[in-house]
């Protein structure tokens, strides 16, 4: 199942509690595609996908998330700028950051925490690693905020 981009793809439990929204930013579609298949098994989420910093941005600036999932090597504006713009932007000031990225090094890890990341996932990915940094983000959060857009 294709998730389509900017637009939400809406888990289809029948759970009746509230969904939780949650932005992929990856500019590799297959990495998209496998963020948000593996993210899809936390109940109640509705994925949002952005595959350039520019819809990042866009998306990130007109819209409250619950958690952000973001890679760094992004062509373009890169994901730094991307993280450094998403913490400027109203909507998404405070929103938990993910970091899911090839890039280890302590020196990218401290440049990020300075921007407040709630989580550093490297990739490859371990499935279940992911799924619990974004449930534990979720979890820690009590809800969807009131002032999202």
């Amino acid at each position: 199942m294709a998730m389509p981009e900017s637009k939400p793809h809406i888990d289809s439990s029948s759970d009746s509690a509230a969904h939780r929204r949650v932005l992929i930013i990856d500019d590799e579609e297959s990495m998209r595609l496998l963020i948000g298949r593996t993210v899809e098994a936390v109940p109640n989420v509705e994925i949002t996908l952005a595959g350039t910093c520019e819809e990042a941005l866009h998306l990130a600036g007109s819209r409250g998330y619950d958690v952000i999932l973001l890679d760094l090597l992004m062509p373009g504006a890169g994901g730094i700028e991307v993280l450094k713009e998403i913490r400027n932007a109203s909507a998404n000031r405070e929103t938990p950051v993910i970091i899911v990225s090839v890039m280890a090094d302590e020196d990218t890890k401290i440049v990020c925490r300075s921007l407040r990341i709630s989580d550093y996932v490297v990739k490859p990915i371990v499935r279940e690693s992911l799924i619990a940094a974004v449930r534990a983000q979720l979890d820690a959060r009590s809800g969807p905020t009131a002032t999202r857009g």
